[in-house]
């Protein structure tokens, strides 16, 4: 158990160092057909931040700070020799390591030779886990990576397809899964079953032990048993379900259903309905074994923390599964370690100034409300579950102004609640002043402001108005009803929005160029905020939007996106609305929006249907149309991806151009926009 003890901080360390900056290291993927059947995967780390050091395979002589590249069991077959390594190494002693190392500052390339027969493919997947030093600070991810391989039987040459992040989602920062699971510990705190175990627990160690130190050492050893136990559940869940069927659960529609479920059952225990508390013979039993005598003993009393207040922390542990189920490999387990260590550090801390007691207050009513506030936001957060599963299977059950009337309604509870207008099963009388009359604190009535600007702020949207702040969240501008000529008499929507009218049936599109026609009946509901508001006419199918752009001559560019896509939302709202990407988007573009994830009631055409070798299945719907335009013609399995062609189907620009946290993506856009519009011209000059 010492030895446990002794390992458990560099544990600790490690976990910090992988909530570090990803964005310093970003990932490129290739093929080079090689000929004899055999196709070179190539993977390049581009390191763009400032003072860092990326570090090499590991050898001999680099063996303490190193990257790896691991490919999947299943994939062995196919790989042929090592994986090689090729860039401009530095080898030096690391001062902080006292060993040497070798690193590079501007870009490293990892080269993996497959062989597969003429005519076959192959899915190959892998992670890269790597490791740099920026100033001072050691970091540590990994990056999950797929290619999908093929064996072209008419030429003999490879094709490789990638897609680093897989799914609409994408991979969370392990620094932001840190962060917001250490904001839930934070919460979890302030929940009547953890806050008021705070004073009671710590007194108990100070006061039952022989001196001080051994009370301050008991506290610590209490706060490290509530990391262990959390941390290892976080372990538990990423060894049994893996990251990619985590990320695959987060965008599935029944996966939504059972999120939304949960979701409600937490906010309705968090109203006061019932509570959620796991066995009680679990709590009696480890009850039964808590003491201060050994460290077992004290973990055991930690245990019966964990399971005692399971119905305050299990709805908050939930929302954190679910955020981690979008992050990487390490997702879970840093999100388990960043609550625990927010729950567990009051315990510590405490114990070395118990002094310090007193400022915690009694444990009273504002404790529930706490509780209760967070029961409303779980029920707001439930229908965004629901939407996702209502957008993909084309229920039409939430519609974008049922969404919003919904979420107008519970904040709207909720400034009430919080002003003391509604009370429920637990509460308290708000707190009487000198003239015994009841009064609101300042922090409460900040919270209600806060909550009723969201019902005004939302109301506007009933009648069409973007919401940009939520348009990440909120469905789609296309399955708004209501539009401008809905207005009363005398009512301007620009003067509610302050900016141009919904464009329902009224929209003013670009001159020229012809309304979408194939699969436009039931696709239109799905088209983001930015389009429907700024009279953008897009395309839902690929060979209509070719044929317009080559009537127009106008280049193609191909949008993959997805209905319940994130970033998808992010990179409209954050850079196609600007006025002169839009601009360009309007004037110079023909542009099809091919949506992945839309499956449920629209099918092609019964002889347009094939069996794709790329994703080794019969292509029946569009959505699974587009993932194979995308997989097997553009290389990637990524949403959002932009691509532009020109009217022979060739590529304008070698690369496309994909949604990425890095600065000025509105201007990197918009430059690539201008790059292919110039290349367009000089070719049909």
């Amino acid at each position: 158990m010492k030895r446990i003890l002794l390992a458990f901080p560099l544990f600790f360390l490690f976990l910090l160092a992988t909530a570090q900056d990803s964005s310093k290291i970003r990932f490129s993927y290739d093929r080079q057909p090689a000929g004899n059947d055999e196709i070179r995967l190539i993977i390049t780390a581009h390191v763009t931040g400032a003072d860092v050091k990326l570090f090499g395979l590991q050898t001999p002589q680099n063996k303490d700070a190193f990257s790896a590249v691991v490919f999947d069991s299943a994939a062995a077959s196919y790989l042929k020799d090592s994986l090689v390594q090729k860039g401009n190494l530095v080898s030096q002693t690391d001062p902080v390591l006292n060993a040497p190392v070798s690193f590079a500052k501007d870009s490293l390339q990892w080269i993996q030779a497959v062989t597969l027969k003429k005519g076959d493919s192959a899915v190959i997947k892998g992670s890269i886990t790597y490791m740099y030093l920026a100033g001072d600070a050691f970091a540590s991810f990994e990056e999950p990576f797929k290619f999908y391989v093929k064996n072209t039987e008419a030429s003999g040459e490879g094709s490789a397809i990638n897609g680093t992040k897989s799914g609409a989602a994408g991979n969370q920062s392990l620094l932001w899964i840190f962060l917001t699971a250490f904001a839930g510990g934070l919460l979890a705190l302030l929940t009547p079953c953890i806050y008021s175990m705070i004073p009671v627990t710590v007194s108990f160690f100070t006061k039952r032990s022989k001196t001080r130190e051994e009370g301050m050492k008991n506290a610590i050893l209490y706060s490290l048993s509530i990391i262990i136990i959390f941390t290892l559940l976080g372990f538990l869940i990423t060894l049994i379900f893996g990251p990619a069927a985590l990320n695959n659960l987060a965008t599935n529609w029944i996966a939504n259903i059972i999120f939304f479920l949960l979701f409600v059952i937490f906010g309705i225990s968090f109203l006061g309905a019932f509570e959620i508390a796991l066995p009680s013979s679990w709590s009696t039993r480890a009850d039964s074994k808590a003491g201060t005598g050994s460290f077992w003993g004290i973990f055991f009393m930690a245990l019966t923390l964990v399971i005692v207040s399971f119905s305050c922390t299990g709805p908050i542990i939930g929302n954190l599964l679910v955020v981690a189920s979008r992050g990487n490999y390490f997702g879970p387990l840093v999100g388990m370690f960043g609550f625990s260590l927010a729950l567990a550090l009051p315990f510590a801390l405490f114990a070395f100034f118990p002094s310090k007691l007193n400022v915690l207050g009694k444990a009273g009513g504002w404790l529930n409300a706490i509780k209760v506030t967070l029961g409303f936001l779980e029920l707001a957060l439930a229908l965004k579950f629901l939407s996702n599963a209502d957008l993909a299977k084309n229920w039409r059950i939430l519609d974008r102004e049922i969404f919003i009337a919904l979420w107008v309604v519970i904040f709207l509870l909720l400034g009430l609640y919080l002003l003391g207008k509604l009370k429920f099963k637990h509460d308290d009388e708000l707190p009487k002043n000198d003239f015994g009359l009841p009064y609101l604190t300042v922090t409460r009535l900040s919270f209600a402001i806060a909550s009723f600007f969201m019902v005004v702020y939302l109301v506007p949207g009933l009648f069409g108005a973007p919401l940009k702040g939520l348009g990440a969240f909120l469905p789609p501008m296309g399955t708004q009803d209501f539009n401008a000529d809905d207005l009363p008499s005398g009512v301007n929507l620009k003067s509610l929005t302050g900016q141009g009218g919904h464009a329902g049936s009224t929209a003013q599109y670009t001159d020229g160029l012809p309304e979408p026609v194939k699969y436009a009946a039931i696709m239109k509901k799905n088209e983001p905020d930015v389009v429907v508001n700024n009279g953008l006419i897009t395309y839902f199918d690929y060979k209509e939007a070719l044929e317009v752009a080559r009537k127009l001559k106008k280049p193609l560019m191909l949008d993959f996106t997805g209905i319940n896509c994130v970033n998808c939302r992010k990179m409209e709202a954050q850079v196609w609305s600007d006025p002169a990407v839009m601009k360009l988007l309007k004037e110079e573009f023909v542009i099809a929006s091919l949506f992945v994830d839309v499956h449920n009631d629209v099918d092609i055409p019964e002889a347009e249907q094939y069996v794709s070798k790329d994703l080794g299945k019969k292509i029946e719907t569009l959505g699974e149309l587009n993932t194979d335009i995308q997989v097997s013609r553009f290389g990637s399995n990524t949403q959002p991806f932009y691509f532009f062609l020109d009217g022979k189907e060739e590529r304008l620009v070698p690369d496309g151009f994909p949604y990425d946290a890095l600065p000025d993506l509105k201007g990197r856009f918009k430059a690539h926009l201008e790059k292919v519009i110039a290349e367009y011209k000089k070719r049909n000059t």
